[in-house]
């Protein structure tokens, strides 16, 4: 599978397309409980840690991360509606809800100008939109930067990837790529990370390791 840069899928285009989604997107939103408390307790979200919420969208895991007691969260998400929709439903002080774009984020929100720099995180999560990243590669190398030794990183999706396939097959086709094999993307993180998780199956995909 090629997995070099996706010149089709830009920036902009996954900007306005999570903007227009991001009105509807709670109420078109299934949790399955038991998937996402695995999915948690795989990344090694506990209490007293840092984490860093990838492509946060409107905050679906927040109530788990605090739920979980965790020290605070740093959430990002390129979309501004969607950062937008984020804040109004999370007003808790343990969460910083930044708009920008994480592969080019230096701790400062690109909508207010605010932040600081939030390196040396205990978990990194890329929870369902692993797909959106046009190079999962560079992806990889930019969040290994932001976890410390021994924290990890987690990619993962509540549904099989064969359903995420065909689900991404419609109006996102242009802005999604293929979700790489888990034992493929177990090999992309290699380079900085133990993995010690690789599941795909009917109901979740999950790679995750900690970091060398």
């Amino acid at each position: 599978m090629n997995h070099e840069m996706n010149h089709e899928m830009n920036k902009e285009a996954i900007r306005d397309f999570f903007d227009k989604c991001a009105p509807g997107w709670d109420a078109d939103m299934i949790r399955n409980e038991e998937v996402i408390a695995k999915i948690l307790d795989n990344a090694g979200i506990k209490p007293g840690i840092r984490v860093l919420d990838v492509a946060c969208g409107t905050g679906v895991l927040f109530p788990d991360y605090l739920s979980r007691d965790v020290a605070g969260v740093t959430a990002v998400d390129i979309s501004p509606e969607m950062v937008r929709i984020a804040k109004e439903n999370c007003d808790d002080p343990k969460v910083e809800i930044i708009c920008a774009d994480i592969e080019e984020y230096d701790g400062v929100d690109e909508c207010t100008g605010t932040g600081e720099e939030g390196g040396g995180f205990d978990v990194c999560m890329v929870y369902n939109a692993f797909p959106h990243f046009p190079d999962p590669e560079e992806l990889i190398k930019t969040l290994a930067a932001k976890v410390k030794p021994g924290g990890r990183l987690s990619i993962a999706h509540s549904m099989s990837r064969a359903k995420l396939e065909e689900h991404h097959k419609g109006c996102a086709a242009h802005v999604s790529l293929s979700l790489p094999e888990a034992d493929e993307l177990a090999r992309m993180m290699e380079d900085y990370f133990d993995v010690d998780c690789v599941i795909s199956d009917d109901v979740m995909y999950q790679v995750a390791g900690t970091r060398r």
